[in-house]
């Protein structure tokens, strides 16, 4: 039988021997190349001489705990981060993804499960921009979808990929109402099942970012029962 060959390069954090060795030899026979840190210390040091493209990263970490490592990693890393823990109330997710995470697995995870979640993760982030796209302006923000620079006035607004493809969605289409379901498709390419709140924590990081007020937001306008709204006339302050 033949191994499926993968081009992804895979970066386990994880301190139980016996579960990063099951993760390993599974992976890596999906064609995967995986190495394996066992402390949440020293990852920014691996990361200066291993490039992956994802990395899985468990929660309790000796030297520095997963939740807060994910919040440095941004700063070093630009690609996906699969938070994975047995802690798995609606309120450790939520955290887990608001601290920077681009989706969350509890364990014990089926390794099936885990890779694609893996692969459907990369899509996204590798999804490229269409050669055709121009420059948005709205006012005082300016979206560069090739550059996926961010401007607001003076300032250069820093986002991750997956809050630019969100941005951008919203901003082509604006003025209009996006249904959760819509966006849920488009971007993720999963049906929107009432409870992930994966979009809704992107939206809130977005309106922080873009100096949106957190309590009555006006530039990406929450329409209840419908979906959120892009104000093209809410740019010029």
């Amino acid at each position: 039988m033949t191994t499926p060959q993968s081009p992804y390069r895979v970066l386990l954090v994880e301190d139980d021997i016996r579960l990063s060795n099951l993760i390993v030899d599974y992976l890596k026979e999906q064609g995967m190349h995986v190495e394996v840190e066992r402390r949440g210390d020293t990852v920014l040091t691996r990361l200066i001489n291993y490039k992956p493209d994802i990395i899985l990263l468990d929660i309790m970490l000796p030297g520095m705990d997963g939740l807060s490592l994910c919040e440095k990693l941004p700063d070093y890393f630009a690609g996906p981060i699969l938070l994975m823990s047995a802690l798995g109330t609606n309120e450790d997710q939520i955290k887990g993804l608001e601290l920077g995470a681009d989706d969350y697995v509890v364990k014990p995870v089926d390794p099936a499960l885990l890779v694609a979640r893996i692969n459907n993760l990369l899509r996204r982030h590798t999804k490229p921009i269409q050669a055709e796209s121009h420059c948005l302006n709205f006012g005082k923000l300016s979206i560069d979808p090739h550059t996926q620079a961010i401007r607001l006035g003076e300032k250069t607004v820093d986002l991750t990929s997956h809050e630019f493809e969100l941005l951008w969605l919203l901003a082509s289409q604006a003025g209009q109402v996006l249904s959760r379901q819509f966006i849920y498709q488009y971007l993720l390419n999963i049906d929107f099942d009432g409870k992930d709140r994966k979009i809704d924590v992107r939206i809130s990081r977005l309106r922080k970012k873009l100096g949106d007020n957190i309590e009555t937001p006006f530039r990406i306008k929450t329409v209840w029962g419908q979906g959120y709204l892009f104000a093209p006339e809410a740019w010029n302050n």
